[in-house]
C-alpha cells in the first residue's frame, strides 16, 4: 500500500511508520519538523503544517491509506492553536482524501472526548461526546473525530481509535512527567491515588492502527465507528505510576494532595499561565486535576470483537521493555 502518516515523527506516529516499513508498505509522513530517522527507513517526507491545505493535498496524493495521527496534544497554547491543527487540519484530511480518491481514512482520536465529570468505570463506545470540556485538546480532538466519522461513506471509509495513555520506551509524554517530576520531589497523587485507570503499551496502539486499516473497507462492521483500545488491564493510577518508577530504578511515591487543593491550584495556574505563561505549560490544570483523580477505563470489547485487537504485550512486560531501554540511555 502507499500509506501517509501525519506526525510520523512523533511517538505513536514513528512507531506505526516502523511497523509499516517493516511489513513492506510504501510509506511517507507528513511532518512539521525534520526528522532523519525516517529518511533512513526510507520514508518519503512533507513537512509543513495540517492547516497549510496546499500541504495536505501534495501529501495525500496517491495514497491508498491516511493514518491521521498528528495533532496538538497537551494544556499548554492557545484554543485557537488546537483548533487550527486538530479541527482544520483534519478537515484538509478529509477534503484531500476525497480530492485525490484516498478509500481509507484512520483517525487517532483519544479517550477524553468523552470525558465525564465523575470519571468513567468500564465504559464503551455508546457513551456520549462530553458537553462540556475544560480543556482545548479534548475539545478540539472531539470535533475532529465527529467530522472524521460523519464523512465515513461510499468513496472514503472512515474509523477513529481512542487509545488510552500510551507509553513506552521513545515514549515523550507520560514516562518522561512521571520521572521528571519524581527526581525533581514534586509527585504526587491527587487524592489517594487508588483510582483506576488503564494505559495502552505503544505496540498495542500500533497494532490497532493497523487492524484497524486492513479490515476497513466498504461494508465492513468498522466504518464510521470509534473504539477504545487500552490493555484491558485497569490498575490504581498509584500502582501504574509506581511500576513506572521501578522499572526507572527509582523509589515509589507516596505523598498525595487532596482533590480540592489541586483542582483548586489547576484553576490558578489556568488564570496566572493564561496572562504570562507565553505558551508553556502550566504544572496543574482543573483538566489535569480531574484525569487525575478519578477512575478512566474501559471496556474493549468491541475492538476485540470488530478489529480483531488482542494486546501482544502486557503491562509486565512492556515494563519490563522500558526499564531496559532507560538503562540503555
Amino acid at each position: 500500500m502507499k500509506v501517509l502518516v501525519t506526525g510520523g515523527g512523533g511517538f505513536l506516529g514513528a512507531a506505526v511508520v516502523r511497523q509499516l516499513v517493516a511489513r513492506g508498505d510504501d510509506v511517507r509522513s507528513l511532518t512539521r519538523g525534520s526528522y532523519p530517522e525516517l529518511a533512513t527507513l526510507g520514508v518519503s517526507s512533507f513537512r509543513g503544517d495540517l492547516s497549510d491545505s496546499g500541504v495536505v493535498r501534495a501529501a495525500v496524493a496517491g495514497c491508498d491509506v491516511v493514518f491521521h495521527v498528528g495533532a496538538k496534544a497537551g494544556i499548554a497554547g492557545s484554543a485557537r492553536e488546537y483548533t487550527a491543527t486538530n479541527v482544520d487540519g483534519t478537515h484538509n484530511i478529509i477534503a484531500a482524501c476525497r480530492a485525490s480518491g484516498v478509500r481509507r481514512l484512520v483517525y487517532t482520536s483519544t479517550p477524553s472526548v468523552v470525558a465525564v465529570r465523575g470519571g468513567i468505570a468500564g465504559g464503551d463506545e455508546s457513551l456520549p461526546y462530553a458537553r462540556r470540556h475544560q480543556s482545548a485538546y479534548p475539545e478540539t480532538k472531539a470535533e475532529a473525530e465527529q467530522a472524521v466519522l460523519a464523512a465515513n461513506g461510499a468513496g472514503l471509509v472512515t474509523v477513529a481509535l481512542r487509545p488510552h495513555l500510551i507509553w513506552g520506551p521513545g515514549d515523550t509524554q507520560l514516562v518522561p512527567r512521571i520521572l521528571e517530576r519524581a527526581r525533581r520531589g514534586r509527585l504526587r497523587f491527587v487524592g489517594d491515588g487508588d483510582n483506576l485507570v488503564d494505559c495502552t503499551y505503544i505496540d498495542n496502539a500500533v497494532q490497532a492502527h493497523l487492524l484497524a486499516a486492513d479490515r476497513l473497507r466498504p461494508g465492513s462492521r468498522i466504518c464510521g465507528r470509534a473504539y477504545f483500545i487500552s490493555q484491558g488491564e485497569p490498575l490504581p493510577i498509584r500502582e501504574l505510576v509506581n511500576r513506572i518508577l521501578t522499572a526507572a530504578g527509582m523509589q515509589p511515591v507516596t505523598a498525595t494532595i487532596p482533590f480540592p487543593f489541586a483542582y483548586a491550584l489547576g484553576g490558578l495556574c489556568e488564570a496566572v499561565f493564561g496572562l504570562v505563561g507565553r505558551g508553556a505549560e502550566p504544572p496543574m490544570t482543573r483538566f489535569l486535576a480531574r484525569q487525575l483523580a478519578t477512575t478512566h477505563w474501559f471496556d474493549i470489547s468491541a475492538a476485540r470483537r470488530d478489529l480483531g485487537y488482542q494486546p501482544v504485550v502486557s503491562i509486565s512486560d512492556g515494563l519490563a521493555r522500558l526499564g531496559e531501554h532507560l538503562r540503555r540511555q
